[in-house]
Protein backbone atom coordinates (compact mmCIF):
# COMPACT_ATOMS: atom_id res chain seq x y z
CA UNK A 1 0.00 0.00 0.00
CA UNK A 2 1.27 3.33 -1.31
CA UNK A 3 -0.23 6.54 -0.02
CA UNK A 4 0.40 9.56 -1.87
CA UNK A 5 0.09 13.63 -0.43
CA UNK A 6 0.44 16.76 -2.95
CA UNK A 7 1.42 19.95 -2.12
CA UNK A 8 2.63 23.46 -3.25
CA UNK A 9 -0.38 24.56 -5.39
CA UNK A 10 -1.72 27.84 -5.19
CA UNK A 11 -3.28 31.12 -6.94
CA UNK A 12 -0.10 32.60 -9.00
CA UNK A 13 -0.12 34.92 -12.09
CA UNK A 14 0.64 34.12 -15.58
CA UNK A 15 4.63 33.67 -16.36
CA UNK A 16 4.99 32.59 -12.94
CA UNK A 17 6.56 29.32 -11.60
CA UNK A 18 5.61 26.51 -9.20
CA UNK A 19 6.83 23.23 -7.94
CA UNK A 20 4.73 20.77 -6.71
CA UNK A 21 5.38 17.99 -4.72
CA UNK A 22 4.77 14.63 -3.87
CA UNK A 23 5.38 12.28 -0.75
CA UNK A 24 5.21 8.79 -0.65
CA UNK A 25 4.17 6.49 2.30
CA UNK A 26 5.23 2.79 2.07
CA UNK A 27 8.52 0.93 1.06
CA UNK A 28 10.08 0.68 -2.08
CA UNK A 29 9.19 3.75 -3.63
CA UNK A 30 12.10 3.52 -6.20
CA UNK A 31 10.76 0.74 -7.45
CA UNK A 32 7.42 2.68 -8.55
CA UNK A 33 6.93 4.46 -11.38
CA UNK A 34 5.46 7.82 -10.43
CA UNK A 35 3.35 10.53 -12.60
CA UNK A 36 1.22 13.97 -12.84
CA UNK A 37 -1.34 14.24 -13.90
CA UNK A 38 -4.64 17.49 -13.90
CA UNK A 39 -7.82 17.82 -13.70
CA UNK A 40 -9.70 20.96 -14.74
CA UNK A 41 -13.40 21.83 -14.35
CA UNK A 42 -15.36 19.76 -16.61
CA UNK A 43 -12.99 18.18 -18.13
CA UNK A 44 -11.22 14.67 -18.24
CA UNK A 45 -7.86 13.90 -15.89
CA UNK A 46 -4.90 14.92 -18.25
CA UNK A 47 -1.68 13.08 -18.09
CA UNK A 48 1.62 15.26 -17.45
CA UNK A 49 4.66 13.11 -16.66
CA UNK A 50 6.14 9.77 -15.41
CA UNK A 51 9.20 9.11 -14.13
CA UNK A 52 10.64 5.98 -13.70
CA UNK A 53 11.67 4.00 -10.36
CA UNK A 54 15.41 5.40 -10.79
CA UNK A 55 14.53 8.24 -12.89
CA UNK A 56 16.14 6.92 -15.74
CA UNK A 57 13.27 7.51 -17.87
CA UNK A 58 10.85 10.73 -18.25
CA UNK A 59 8.38 11.04 -20.92
CA UNK A 60 5.63 13.91 -21.10
CA UNK A 61 2.89 15.27 -23.00
CA UNK A 62 3.07 17.21 -25.60
CA UNK A 63 1.16 20.32 -23.89
CA UNK A 64 3.63 20.57 -20.97
CA UNK A 65 7.16 19.87 -22.64
CA UNK A 66 9.40 21.84 -22.38
CA UNK A 67 7.92 23.78 -19.50
CA UNK A 68 7.23 21.61 -16.59
CA UNK A 69 9.94 19.12 -15.32
CA UNK A 70 9.37 15.67 -13.70
CA UNK A 71 12.02 14.93 -10.83
CA UNK A 72 11.94 12.58 -7.86
CA UNK A 73 13.86 12.06 -4.47
CA UNK A 74 14.11 8.27 -3.46
CA UNK A 75 15.67 9.21 -0.72
CA UNK A 76 12.93 11.29 0.71
CA UNK A 77 10.59 9.28 -1.17
CA UNK A 78 9.34 12.62 -3.37
CA UNK A 79 8.85 13.25 -6.77
CA UNK A 80 8.25 16.74 -7.59
CA UNK A 81 6.80 19.07 -10.95
CA UNK A 82 8.57 22.04 -11.79
CA UNK A 83 5.95 23.91 -13.59
CA UNK A 84 7.10 27.21 -15.32
CA UNK A 85 6.02 30.09 -17.72
CA UNK A 86 2.49 29.39 -16.49
CA UNK A 87 -0.67 29.95 -18.27
CA UNK A 88 -4.53 30.39 -16.91
CA UNK A 89 -5.08 26.95 -19.03
CA UNK A 90 -2.59 25.34 -16.36
CA UNK A 91 -5.13 26.11 -14.11
CA UNK A 92 -6.63 22.42 -12.56
CA UNK A 93 -5.96 20.45 -9.66
CA UNK A 94 -2.76 18.32 -9.78
CA UNK A 95 -2.79 14.79 -9.17
CA UNK A 96 0.76 12.36 -8.74
CA UNK A 97 0.10 8.60 -9.21
CA UNK A 98 2.16 5.33 -8.44
CA UNK A 99 2.14 2.76 -10.85
CA UNK A 100 3.78 -0.48 -9.14
CA UNK A 101 4.89 -2.52 -12.87
CA UNK A 102 8.28 -2.42 -13.56
CA UNK A 103 7.39 -1.00 -16.72
CA UNK A 104 4.50 1.42 -18.11
CA UNK A 105 3.63 0.90 -21.83
CA UNK A 106 0.90 3.67 -21.70
CA UNK A 107 1.88 5.75 -19.24
CA UNK A 108 -1.12 8.00 -20.34
CA UNK A 109 -3.75 6.04 -19.20
CA UNK A 110 -5.02 6.60 -15.71
CA UNK A 111 -5.40 2.67 -15.54
CA UNK A 112 -1.84 2.09 -15.58
CA UNK A 113 -1.61 3.53 -11.78
CA UNK A 114 -2.57 1.77 -8.84
CA UNK A 115 -1.98 4.59 -6.21
CA UNK A 116 -3.63 8.06 -6.43
CA UNK A 117 -2.76 11.24 -3.84
CA UNK A 118 -6.05 13.95 -3.24
CA UNK A 119 -4.64 16.62 -5.64
CA UNK A 120 -3.36 20.18 -5.04
CA UNK A 121 -5.12 22.91 -6.49
CA UNK A 122 -3.30 25.26 -9.14
CA UNK A 123 -4.78 28.74 -9.85
CA UNK A 124 -3.20 30.57 -12.63
CA UNK A 125 -4.42 34.01 -13.13
CA UNK A 126 -4.32 36.67 -16.31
Amino acid sequence: QVQLVESGGGLVQAGDSLRLSCAASGRAFSSYHMGWFRQAPGREREFLAVISGRGGSIYYADSVKGRFTISRDNARNTVYLQMNSLKPEDTAVYYCAASQSGSIATPWKKDSYNYWGQGTQVTVSS
